[in-house]
């Protein structure tokens, strides 16, 4: 018998607390006011028979190849019509950095490998495509939202924080350890 998957799982506890669990897909996110809920799971079904609710919408989240690059989370866009201008100079005391100063933005890593800083993520490779969780939303005009991941998803995410914050703390440092990482790589 195959394994029963976090989607089959969540649908049996909330049909066991008499919950008509309703699966979905998001199609435009720009569209919806949606509440995000800090609690778990048992704290959100206790939400939904408090607010009178008679069913939850549950869409099946899977582990995307985009989700192994680094995002700043800043949109190019945003980013220029604002006019500012918020990275730091970096000052490049090496022999070839004596040239001129590096300006460099963590924005300026999107979509760099975090698996050069967090050789661990390789391992999650094979994972592109498996379901990792589910987003559950009590329908309303305010959607209420809660996102439950598997264990194995928790803590792919965590190795992508620790990778990120490393590029935010030290975005210059962090290109330096990509780079020699890549030619460790290219010379095996």
């Amino acid at each position: 018998m195959a394994e029963k998957t976090v989607t089959d799982e969540i649908f049996e506890n909330l049909k066991n607390y008499g919950f008509l669990p309703v699966p979905v897909q998001e199609i435009n996110s720009d569209a919806e006011t949606c509440r995000y809920f800090g609690g778990n799971f048992q704290e959100f079904v206790e939400v939904a028979k408090a607010l009178g609710s008679k069913c939850v919408f549950v869409e099946t989240l899977y582990l995307e190849d985009e989700e192994f690059y680094y995002n700043s989370g800043i949109d190019e866009e945003e980013d220029d019509l604002s006019g500012e201008e918020d990275g730091e100079v970096v000052e490049d005391d090496s022999e070839e950095g004596k040239e001129a100063p590096i300006w460099l933005d963590p924005e300026d890593l999107d979509g760099m490998d975090l698996a050069l800083l967090k050789p661990e993520l390789d391992n999650y490779n094979e994972r592109i495509g498996d379901e990792c969780g589910v987003r559950l939303t009590l329908p309303g005009p305010d959607h209420l939202q809660v996102e439950i991941y598997t264990e194995w998803y928790d803590e792919f995410a965590s190795l992508v924080e620790e990778a990120s914050e490393e590029i935010e703390l030290d975005p210059k440092a962090a290109l330096k350890k990509m780079q020699e990482a890549y030619a460790d790589d290219d010379e095996k």
